[in-house]
């Protein structure tokens, strides 16, 4: 913290000038939120979407891209500001329970999803002595209801997941099935930039960048599935997919450039096989591992048609 307290003491006149604006626009004040917690939350986005070194165009250009108003509410929720809560409850607790129902379609299970992520927005549990609020993860990259209904969705496919590995589990024993050791990791010869500079990158991600191409790339569902969930339209997530594979690309090659690689050498090396890399692509799109997200297409139609 102390550390953070000196970076914010250290701003540039332009960037201090900034956060001065807008926090007089977020609404911080009201919850409490004083305009140095405002000023190393906003620290904290730049550290985490910008080199170490970014110009102060890029900052001011991250800055502004910000929804303000909802990252001041979203943290003051996280820490633990009551009015913060009720202004967030009044705003969205209807929504949530929308959100939920479209998702989980069932009337109870859609309430004990809801009733779920109230609880880690809220903020229940703790974790060495301090209070743990999945709000504090918002960035205000995109709308906080954007975010919430990503999360939402995310937490629906998690709790499919750890349903179907307990499923499955039971069944491989019911049969008398062993379980074989896993393979050991194999031993990447590759240039340890490529996949430091990847990790950089989807590291990076906006929450429901990574849960769209988890879902896209690693979990097999449909344009059109991931369109519902998220409750937009198809044509938006195959705009989303096409923007995020050009910049993606376009990202790494600049990691691949500031680890002392030439446009050629970075270029031959994007042509890598994923498999070859020692990231674990998955644990960062999706925060899971090994399990399909989704039931597979036959497993839907027996159950749609009622066969066996």
């Amino acid at each position: 913290m102390n550390g953070v307290t000196q970076s914010v003491a250290v701003l540039p006149p332009e960037i201090a000038s900034l956060i001065a604006e807008l926090y007089a626009q977020s609404g911080g004040e009201k919850y409490s939120l004083s305009p140095s917690e405002f000023a190393a939350i906003l620290l904290e986005v730049r550290t985490k979407y910008l080199a170490p070194d970014a110009a102060t165009p890029a900052i001011r250009e991250l800055y502004l891209s910000l929804r303000i108003e909802d990252l001041a509410l979203a943290r003051a929720c996280a820490a633990g500001n009551e009015r913060a809560w009720e202004a967030f409850m009044a705003r969205f607790r209807k929504k949530l329970y929308d959100i939920a129902g479209y998702i989980a379609k069932e009337s109870s299970a859609a309430r004990e999803l809801a009733d779920s992520l109230y609880a880690d927005l809220y903020g229940t549990t703790t974790r060495d002595g301090q209070r743990v609020c999945k709000l504090a993860s918002y960035t205000g990259r995109g709308s906080l209801e954007g975010w919430l209904r990503t999360v939402m969705a995310q937490e629906y496919v998690n709790r499919y997941r750890r349903q179907r590995r307990l499923v499955s589990l039971d069944e491989e024993n019911e049969e008398g099935k062993q379980f074989a050791a896993p393979d050991p990791a194999p031993v990447s010869a590759l240039d340890p930039r490529i996949e430091s500079a990847t990790d950089e990158i989807l590291s990076a991600l906006p929450a429901d960048d990574r849960f769209v191409l988890a879902a896209y790339y690693l979990d097999g569902r449909t344009l059109a599935e991931i369109a519902r969930i998220l409750g937009v339209h198809e044509s938006t997530i195959s705009r989303k997919l096409d923007k995020m594979a050009a910049s993606l690309r376009k990202q790494i090659l600049s990691a691949l450039g500031r680890r002392g690689m030439s446009r050629r050498q970075a270029q031959e090396a994007m042509e890598v096989d994923v498999r070859d890399l020692r990231v674990n692509i998955r644990s960062r799109l999706s925060q899971e591992r090994d399990t399909k997200a989704f039931p597979d297409r036959k497993a839907e139609a027996r159950a749609g048609d009622g066969s066996g």
